[in-house]
């Protein structure tokens, strides 16, 4: 089955109104593309037979393979199931694997299982039923002339799981088309327009078969180059060879060959060379430390973050001094500087970052306006600061302070600055 045209349907009223943001469809689109299969659309329809009906006739007009997620649960709003089995006329029998699995889940719990419950066990008899080991709803695989669906649990770590055990090791023997590869260069300092500028001789010197594309996020562009070809190996070369070219020419403002987070970057500096870090936040209000801790092997380096929102905790925890808050001000160079020598010694590590801000939407006065954010990275032997000036919301201001930060602290760690 050559050339696979992939569908992603997500499928919920709470991903229409926005509480629920659907990460599925990206994350089936990702494992997809490395199987070299291409995703024409992601669309996301309601909860309601008509809005799925639709969405299947006219997907499968289109499309040789179609995903779909959510509505499988045991309530009165999961009609995924039946729609299906209706679809492909098939009739809903009891799978007694699943139907055991359903009973051994709920006798570990000591629950009484419920009539909805065992439902569950109920798949079309013209579908291959996807076990789902990590919960109780199967997913299904339907064929139909020479066309696939797939229909899975829309509970992240549920679809997870089918896709990589059941779903994906079908499809990759099926996939047996161009293979898709990409590759990523991550820069700071200079906007895509000046990128794009410097890249024009490089864009176009770029055979058909490959194409680039920019990322911009505020401060940072990744630059992201996608080869399509048969032979993997020769694809493989290629690509590498033009991330070097990219490289080279960008040399100044690239931080990274990889398509990663500055976090995972921070940490992969860190890791195994005996070195600790730890922050002192003040308006981050710990964010910069949550993003740490979500990389495994973190504790390796990583010692804690003080969180200092108060000026009390500046004062008592990290040994700011009371006079150089009520004459510099909470958010300025000065308090920083006491703030990240103080965490570096309260901590004992070999480098701190501090940050203190006043991130909006009010709080800002003619000496510090909204958005006004200073930083600073130390060492045993020196103080690094700088301050930094964003016009976002609240939330978009936090995140810019940690990931500038966390910017700062890497060059810092890694000579560049």
């Amino acid at each position: 089955m050559n050339n696979i045209q992939a569908v992603i349907i997500t499928i919920g009223d709470e991903l229409l109104i926005g509480q629920t943001i659907d990460t599925n469809s990206a994350w089936i689109a990702q494992r997809l593309n490395h199987l070299g299969i291409n995703v024409l659309r992601r669309v996301a329809v309601g909860d309601t037979r008509e809005a799925i009906l639709n969405a299947l006739d006219e997907e499968w007009l289109k499309a040789s393979l179609i995903i779909l997620t959510g509505g499988l649960g045991p309530t009165s709003d999961d009609i995924t199931k039946p729609l299906l089995c209706e679809y492909f006329g098939g009739t809903l029998t009891v799978n007694e694997e699943v139907a055991a699995h359903l009973k051994e889940i709920f006798g570990r719990r000591n629950r009484p299982i419920l009539a909805r419950n065992m439902k569950q066990a109920e798949v079309p008899d013209n579908c291959t039923v996807l076990f789902n080991k990590l919960g109780t709803a199967p997913g299904m695989w339907f064929e139909k002339n020479g066309k696939i669906i797939i229909s899975l649990p829309g509970v992240p770590f549920e679809m997870k799981h089918i896709m990589e055990v059941e779903a994906l090791p079908r499809l990759k023997q099926l996939a047996e088309g161009d293979v898709i590869i990409h590759r990523t260069v991550f820069t700071a300092g200079e906007g895509e327009s000046f990128i794009a500028e410097r890249l024009m001789p490089f864009e176009a010197a770029l055979p058909e078969h490959i194409k680039i594309a920019y990322l911009p996020d505020s401060g940072f562009v990744k630059i992201r180059l996608t080869g399509k070809g048969a032979e993997v190996a020769v694809l493989e070369a290629e690509m590498m060879n033009l991330q070097n070219q990219l490289v080279t020419t960008l040399g100044d403002i690239v931080i990274a060959n990889e398509d990663v987070t500055l976090e995972s970057l921070l940490g992969t500096t860190m890791q195994g060379n005996g070195k600790t870090f730890g922050f002192a936040e003040s308006c981050t209000g710990g964010y910069i430390g949550h993003l740490i801790t979500q990389l495994p092997g973190s504790s390796t380096y990583f010692k804690g973050s003080i969180v200092s929102y108060d000026n009390e905790v500046k004062e008592n925890v990290l040994g700011v001094k009371k006079e150089t808050i009520e004459q510099k001000g909470a958010v300025s160079e000065e308090t920083v500087i006491e703030m990240a020598t103080g965490a570096l010694k309260i901590l004992n590590t070999d480098y701190t970052l501090a940050v203190s801000g006043v991130l909006g939407p009010d709080g800002g006065t003619e000496r510090v306006k909204t958005g006004t954010v200073w930083m600073a990275v130390a060492n045993k032997d020196r103080v690094l600061t700088k301050v930094q000036h964003f016009f976002y919301d609240r939330e978009r201001n936090k995140e810019m302070a940690a990931k500038m930060g966390m910017l700062l602290l890497w060059k810092f760690i890694n000579g560049k600055q």
